[in-house]
């Protein structure tokens, strides 16, 4: 079984790079509102899940090396939407976008897709491969 890289799984190291170039390059310079309110909220799973699943390796809350679950990509996506979404906004006293959560979900699913089929993910080594 192939293992999951955490903070060297390419996906992750493609998505902080988007999030990176979308930040400081395309943002500046593109006014169209994708790129301004949902392209950075499409990367929150890809981006933010590894490190945060290598912290629970670390302190003994996951107890294997194989790539997301179903499970925890869900319950980081609706903790996180709950968080980010209703939860911040009542704090700040700002408003919460439905539209930012649809961006975490797709982002959710994509990442899904590419963690889970190797047909789809020729990109991804085992750690033995490195």
């Amino acid at each position: 079984m192939k293992r999951f890289n955490y903070l060297l799984d390419p996906l992750f190291l493609i998505c902080c790079g988007l999030y990176v170039v979308n930040r400081w390059v395309i943002k500046p310079h593109v006014h169209a509102a994708f790129f301004h309110n949902w392209f950075n909220d499409g990367l929150l799973i890809p981006c933010a899940l590894p490190p945060l699943l290598l912290l629970h390796k670390l302190c003994g809350l996951r107890n294997h090396d194989a790539f997301p679950t179903t499970g925890e990509i869900a319950a980081h996506l609706v903790g996180w939407s709950v968080l980010f979404e209703w939860i911040g906004p009542r704090i700040m006293r700002t408003t919460g976008d439905p539209w930012d959560v649809v961006a975490y979900a797709v982002g959710a699913v994509l990442a899904f897709v590419w963690w889970r089929f190797d047909r789809i993910t020729p990109l991804r080594k085992t750690a033995d491969e490195l």
